[in-house]
């Protein structure tokens, strides 16, 4: 027996003002504490179930895991049973005296340290989610005790700033496990009633893979609200579109509908199951710079650890399960990382979802659209990382285009549409999907009816640098290099302008050349302006405009290269301009010039005073000659 005293402590990290912002700002449906305190229940038991392959004395005789919701409407009290692995007096303090810690996290490093290996590794929420209850509940007391200890302990708390740990006497503790009982505030007491505890298990813990019962009264029967079965194992036939989607809600903490459902079963040289959700909407973590995928691994229904990498980080939206019989129960994480049956898996788990997409985009274009608005940008990645998969992930990839003024379009329609003469896939890359549209590059191909992709990703700059082609046409920058139209016929077989540029205008551009030497590479006539003026494009050797300045901005260039200026010989202004001889006014005309393509292609004038100073002289000067 114990000798320790009770002892109360303050909350660390501020927890009642943290409390108070996840009450009112993370949670705006109380009824998810539940959902939560299942969670914590159900990641016990799994973390028992895997402690007793090694230590079965850790069951005893209570070899069946399960949840026990006890409802008392009179006392206006609600208790939330376990007999799963429990707590001890410090990984009670640690795991429900912090918010930035969880129970979960304690466990895996204890695992770690003792065993010199890490496994059974499970990212709970106990840390976040136990606070939920302080949404219905003005105390929540928890009496734990450990599996194999012969201590129990009873932390209480009123979520204001301190909790109270004590020891507790055995016979009123759980023979093993944890009991949180909530005292409910007044305008939560129907969270003691029968149907409300009904609905939300069965909306949202209906498929936890531990038995629930529910206790509506003191001295009722226990009735079974789930029964603790493997959805997966499942045949298909038996399982609901809504039981799909409560497990998925379940799994990936998610409360939308899943996009797609993928439930299959590998038969053959391995054997597997695999449950995956597209989630219908952005996961909060989707772009975190770990970019860890949420699969998890089960071993015979057995929870192993949700840190096995069954995809590629560019299909790391997707959520669920793999169950193999294939590995030993004590699999440990190194073991995971180096195992050809999980390499074998993954290759086989991969190329199962991204067979499913390529099917759904043909059959249900309007869901795929759905999937590629929300994790696009996350796949494309795919076809930078993965040189396997690069020729399906281009043909599952969907692209804003000029000739789409709505939706999207495959490369397979745009090849389809291509002009006569054209033998490239153009693109254009910017940050802003609508100002790359307007830009002056587009103008002559706009003209000849060909069709430009629109792309403002940031990834997209990346892979299609390094995808060469599809289907034979390879890709090219609309901002790079020349243009070089002259072979594709305008639309309504316009006649071409000519091709000829005035003495005076190719004076005029050999002035400019000379007066901006220090900022751009050249100057030349462009067949790719109709409208404008001018624009800059880069060189035919190098990264285009948007790559340039992504790799200028990650440091992984100097500086940026001098760009070209193009120059529309046909212009009116630039007409105007070739008979202007006086140099000081050419001058200051070459460089707003300059800073006019600049600004086109989204960037300032490099020197807004002289910018502003030779504007004000031009200004005066027309003023003067009017």
């Amino acid at each position: 027996m114990t000798t320790q005293t009770a002892e109360s402590r303050s909350f660390e990290a501020d927890v009642s003002r943290l409390l108070h912002m996840m009450v009112h700002s993370v949670y705006s449906d109380r009824d998810v504490f539940l959902r939560e305190l299942i969670s914590n229940a159900a990641d016990a038991s799994e973390k028992l179930r895997y402690e007793a392959i090694a230590r079965p004395e850790l069951l005893g005789d209570d070899l069946k895991l399960a949840i026990t919701i006890a409802a008392n409407p009179e006392a206006g009290t609600l208790v939330i049973a376990d007999n799963g692995i429990g707590m001890s007096r410090d990984e009670m303090i640690e795991a429900l005296g912090t918010i930035a810690r969880s129970g979960t996290r304690g466990f895996m490093e204890r695992i770690a340290t003792a065993e010199g290996k890490e496994g059974a590794q499970l990212i709970g929420q106990f840390g976040v989610g136990f606070y939920s209850a302080f949404m219905v509940a003005d105390k929540v007391e928890v009496v734990s005790r450990r599996a194999g200890s012969d201590e129990a302990w009873l932390w209480s708390s009123d979520g204001k700033g301190e909790f109270t740990v004590a020891p507790v006497a055995l016979d009123d503790a759980p023979q093993r496990g944890t009991r949180v009982t909530l005292h409910l505030m007044e305008d939560a007491k129907s969270y003691a009633e029968r149907w409300t505890l009904e609905r939300i298990v069965r909306d949202q813990s209906g498929h936890v893979p531990v038995p629930i019962s529910l206790i509506e009264k003191p001295g009722a029967e226990a009735t079974t609200l789930a029964d603790g079965a493997a959805l997966w194992a499942k045949p298909k036939s038996e399982i609901s579109a809504q039981d799909y989607t409560d497990f998925y809600r379940s799994v990936a903490a998610q409360y939308d509908e899943p996009s797609a459902t993928i439930h299959f079963r590998a038969e053959g040289r391995h054997e597997y199951t695999a449950l995956l959700f597209v989630p219908g909407g952005r996961p909060f973590d989707l772009f975190d710079a770990d970019r860890k995928g949420r699969i998890k691994l089960y071993v015979k229904r057995v929870f192993i650890t949700d840190e096995a990498e069954f995809l590629p980080r560019y299909l790391r939206f997707v959520r669920g399960i793999v169950d193999t019989a294939d590995l030993p129960l004590n699999v440990s994480r190194e073991m995971i990382q180096d195992s050809p049956l999980l390499s074998a898996i993954k290759k086989g788990v991969t190329s199962r979802v991204l067979s499913e997409l390529s099917k759904l985009a043909e059959q249900d274009g309007d869901t795929f659209a759905r999937i590629w608005e929300n994790f696009g940008a996350v796949i494309k990645e795919g076809i930078y990382e993965d040189f396997e998969r690069r020729a399906q992930l281009l043909g599952l990839a969907r692209f804003k285009t000029t000739a789409a003024s709505d939706g999207r379009r495959s490369l397979k329609d745009y090849v389809a549409a291509l002009r006569e003469n054209q033998t490239a896939i153009y693109y254009i890359a910017g940050d802003d999907a609508g100002r790359i549209a307007d830009s002056p590059q587009l103008e002559g191909f706009r003209a000849r009816g060909i069709e430009v992709l629109l792309l403002s990703d940031p990834v997209d700059s990346f892979w299609v640098s390094g995808a060469p082609e599809f289907e034979g046409k390879p890709f090219k920058s609309v901002t790079q290099g020349a243009a070089d139209l002259s072979l594709i016929p305008l639309l309504d077989n316009a006649t071409p302008p000519s091709s000829e540029t005035s003495e005076a205008v190719q004076a005029l551009l050999a002035a400019m050349k000379e007066v901006l030497a220090g900022e751009i590479a050249d100057v030349r006539a462009s067949d790719r302006l109709t409208d404008s003026a001018v624009c800059l494009v880069a060189a035919e050797d190098g990264p285009d405009r948007q790559f340039e300045r992504l790799l200028t901005a990650g440091g992984r260039i100097e500086s940026a290269s001098k760009p070209i200026l193009e120059v529309n010989p046909r212009h009116a202004m630039i007409v105007g301009l070739a008979g202007v001889r006086d140099e000081a006014v050419r001058s200051d005309v070459a460089n707003l010039l300059l800073d006019t393509a600049r600004v086109l292609d989204g960037e300032r004038p490099t020197d807004a005073k002289a910018f502003s100073e030779r504007l004000s002289r031009l200004i005066a000067l027309g003023l003067a000659a009017s």
